[in-house]
């Protein structure tokens, strides 16, 4: 029987839809749900649990209370332990983890699957170091760490490779967060934590970008003075990361390195946004009859447009949008870097991320575009 130590930080990414950059911090998690933002955590786990609903019979879950994984496990019909209570499982803290984490280690588990975002990976990096295998499942705001899978399915397809007996090959990743109060500022300052035991198969597995600046100038300024050309009265909405932060420095506006923001008629509208104030930004402008475009960028080593760092940016929004909207921007340097890997799409709806699947044109120079491939979800 595969012993599967399974934990949940409920909370985890809970702020990134209303704009507040992740969960970690004091009363972060009571300010997004007062603004309006929903725990995805557990939704996002079953989708790892899901892959593994054919091999239930051989596995036996280990795992905390209610929220923090019984109950995901107990409602796919796993057989289930609980090793572990909270004192409050509707305010979970990094003890819960901590401790939650202890308790499967004491039970001799196979292998440890958590679902959370880079403060979830340090809490588990913590107590575990690197000396256990672990495996995450992407639903932070933030996945700087390289011992996440590339999306919730990924890692329950690594699971079931070593539920299989195929050979999977361990290998060590870095822990990597970064300073959420200076985030908040604007200020991404990443620091390395320590690093844990992953399998390491490389279709599954998120490779961590590696930091620097982008040093060809000016193929970021052909980018821009595309994107820029094709602006008229339409509302733009801009992603986060690096190369859209230069398309704003283009146009003077101030921009949201880690956000989204909206500029219209090369104007700044509203900066850093939340999902709910950007549902409205677009409904507004389809009663006046205005299209809306989205540009956005490749977040993270592995090449993913959605699912990192741009929780804003949620199923119903890309659908509002709509796929024909959304320009791509990229170097052809950090295609090149994807290794002919496809980009992916992580939205939280499987639905979605088959529709944007197959080739898109990603913009790369002015009036310079290539065909790149979109990954089907796995």
């Amino acid at each position: 029987m595969f012993k599967l130590g399974f934990v949940v930080n409920p909370i985890a990414g809970i702020g990134g839809s209303v704009a507040l950059k992740g969960s970690d911090g004091e009363g972060i998690a009571e300010k997004a749900l007062l603004l309006g933002a929903t725990a995805k955590a557990n939704q996002r786990a079953s989708l790892a649990l899901e892959i593994l609903r054919p091999y239930q019979d051989k596995i036996t879950v280990y795992c905390a209370d209610r929220l923090m994984g019984e109950n995901i496990a107990k409602s796919l019909g796993f057989s289930t332990q609980v090793i572990y209570k909270a004192n409050d499982p509707q305010h979970t803290t990094a003890t819960d983890t901590e401790n939650t984490i202890k308790a499967l280690l004491a039970e001799n588990i196979d292998m440890l699957l958590f679902a959370g975002g880079d403060g979830t990976a340090r809490n588990v990096c913590k107590i575990v170091g690197d000396k256990f295998p672990v495996l995450g499942i992407p639903a932070g705001c933030k996945i700087h760490s390289g011992v996440y899978a590339v999306t919730p399915k990924a890692a329950g397809r690594v699971v079931e490779m070593m539920i299989t007996n195929q050979l999977v090959t361990l290998t060590e990743a870095d822990v990597m967060d970064i300073d959420e109060s200076l985030f908040r500022e604007g200020i991404v300052k990443a620091k390395r934590y320590g690093e844990m035991q992953i399998p390491a198969e490389l279709r599954y597995v998120q490779a961590v970008k590696s930091g620097g600046k982008e040093l060809d100038e000016l193929v970021l300024q052909d980018i821009a003075a595309h994107v820029i050309s094709e602006m008229d009265d339409e509302l733009f909405v801009i992603g986060s990361g690096s190369t859209t932060a230069f398309l704003m420095e283009e146009l003077a506006l101030e921009n949201t390195l880690l956000g989204v923001d909206l500029i219209q008629e090369q104007d700044l509208l509203a900066s850093d946004v939340t999902e709910l104030q950007l549902w409205q930004a677009i409904t507004r402008a389809n009663e006046e009859n205005k299209s809306v475009k989205l540009v956005i960028t490749l977040i993270g080593g592995q090449g993913h447009i959605f699912g990192r760092g741009n929780q804003q940016l949620s199923p119903r929004v890309i659908r509002a949008i709509g796929k024909e909207n959304i320009f791509i921007i990229a170097t052809k340097t950090k295609l090149t870097a994807l290794s002919s890997r496809p980009l992916i799409t992580d939205t939280g709806d499987s639905e979605l991320d088959v529709e944007l699947s197959g080739y898109l044109p990603v913009i790369t120079g002015y009036k310079d575009q290539v065909l790149y491939p979109v990954a089907s979800p796995q």
